[in-house]
């Protein structure tokens, strides 16, 4: 009696098991079974459905090349904005001190990179012997063109009308729609009347602290020569950095080295 009672619970725990298992088997084999006759119905029809199953096999193709190219994108994207993100943000932590502590060139390399961030196109630094006055040329987001002159003076400098108006013939040279002045120093009185005069984008220190810690190249044309502060500001710019020298405005450098006056 002990032993029938041992088999007859043995035969119910393992009953669901063997059902499970058998419901395995009759799905396999119907699955088998539908695939047999797909195979069937292919071979013995194909002369009529070839073209369609060709057309299904083309499309299914297409369609996956498609999505990957569609995924591809979409990775490749989020990485260059990732990227550009990462770069505003550094852009942003920069100092002006460490603009001041920079060669003439990576001044320049810098304001190109930050008019590239504003989405500009065509940008490249054309600084050097020949320039023509201008330091880094491209298109605005709106396709007009751009010339930029790049002045790295001490924030004691200023900028002076003359030098301005060399920037009008560098506008003139280069073809361009649009002149900007960029500078870490100030502009003159003379000089600001030049810049509304004749519609130039000046960028003085100030300015050039906002546009490299965010603000668009858009958004200075708004405010450009105007953007200096009154007497209380001028004052306390004399506190911080000195009395400012009209000419020769003197650039940012350790040794006598003045080559590099006009970057």
């Amino acid at each position: 009696m002990a032993a029938q009672r041992r088999r007859r619970q043995r035969r119910r725990r393992t009953a669901p098991v063997r059902r499970r298992r058998t419901a395995r088997q009759d799905a396999l084999a119907r699955r088998a079974g539908a695939g047999l006759v797909g195979v069937l119905v292919l071979v013995v029809f194909w002369s009529a459905i070839w073209m369609y199953v060709v057309g299904v096999v083309v499309a299914a193709a297409v369609g996956g090349l498609g999505w990957w190219l569609w995924r591809t994108d979409r990775i490749l994207r989020g990485r260059d904005r990732a990227w550009r993100q990462q770069d505003a943000v550094a852009a942003g932590r920069r100092s002006l001190a460490e603009v001041d502590a920079m060669t003439g060139t990576e001044f320049e390399e810098l304001v190109a990179a930050l008019c590239r961030r504003d989405g500009c196109r065509e940008v490249r630094c054309v600084g050097g012997p020949g320039d023509q006055g201008a330091d880094v040329v491209g298109r605005l987001p709106d396709g007009r063109a751009m010339v930029v002159q790049c002045k790295r003076y001490t924030p004691s400098s200023v900028i002076g009308s003359r030098e301005v108006r060399e920037l009008l013939g560098s506008k003139v040279h280069f073809g361009a729609d649009v002149a900007v002045f960029v500078t870490t120093t100030r502009f003159s009185r003379q000089a600001l009347e030049v810049v509304v005069k004749d519609g130039i984008v000046a960028v003085n220190r100030d300015l050039l602290g906002l546009w490299n810690s965010g603000a668009s190249l858009s958004s200075l044309m708004g405010v450009s020569g105007s953007g200096q502060g009154d007497a209380r500001h001028r004052a306390r710019w004399r506190r911080t950095y000195g009395q400012k020298r009209r000419r020769p405005g003197r650039p940012l450098g350790d040794g006598p080295d003045v080559s590099g006056l006009a970057r």
